[in-house]
């Protein structure tokens, strides 16, 4: 099972994602959330992520350009779409030498499944809740009656009580978190970061 912990800012809570297992470790890019960092600290942390890990750039509504220079500056390998971006913008950063994450809410999912289908096939998949960021669980019962193929990831509202259920029902290859390993909005905690990937683990 593949583990995201997304909204890291400090090295502590890196720390703890690192040394519980952690995939992937998510930066945030895109203005106005809690979670936002600059490229230079990104820079800085991910000094301390082995190379099997992968660190991705999250972004949100950002010009193209704007997206490549800052996550050129920060030094991540993954670059993670989240507002709805165009298929397009994903296949430039992946010629740009890019790993790519599309993240759609589940309304823009099932938008592109019956308008796009086959842009769906080209980029690592992410489904969030139809608020992104909110930290709210959401109705699978659309996603569980048109499934992603592939090795998508699941977000929205997960933490550690409901991960291991949600896994069993909606059967991901991997799962997103930020809210749900925070002791309060935007502020990331170690113990939380544990027991969460623990008991993704335990799927």
């Amino acid at each position: 099972m593949f583990v995201k912990i997304c909204g890291l800012s400090e090295p502590l809570t890196l720390a703890a994602a690192l040394e519980a297992g952690a995939d992937a470790v998510g930066f945030v890019f895109a203005a106005g959330s809690p979670r936002t960092v600059d490229a230079a600290t990104v820079r800085e942390l991910v000094q301390a992520v082995p190379a099997s890990v992968r660190t991705v750039g999250v972004f949100r509504r950002q010009p193209l350009d704007e997206v490549m220079h800052t996550a050129r500056a920060a030094g991540v390998s993954t670059v993670q779409l989240h507002g709805g971006e165009p298929v397009a913008d994903l296949d430039g950063l992946r010629e740009q030498g890019f790993d790519t994450i599309r993240a759609l809410s589940l309304d823009e999912y099932l938008s592109a499944l019956a308008n796009d289908p086959s842009g769906l096939n080209r980029h690592r998949l992410l489904i969030d809740a139809p608020v992104p960021g909110a930290g709210e669980p959401f109705d699978t019962s659309a996603l569980l009656a048109q499934p992603p193929h592939g090795q998508w990831l699941l977000a929205g509202g997960l933490h550690q009580g409901n991960v291991a259920a949600l896994i069993a029902e909606t059967r991901p290859g991997g799962v997103d978190v930020s809210s749900g390993v925070e002791s309060s909005r935007g502020v990331k905690d170690a113990a939380l970061i544990t027991a969460f990937i623990t008991a993704a683990r335990s799927a």
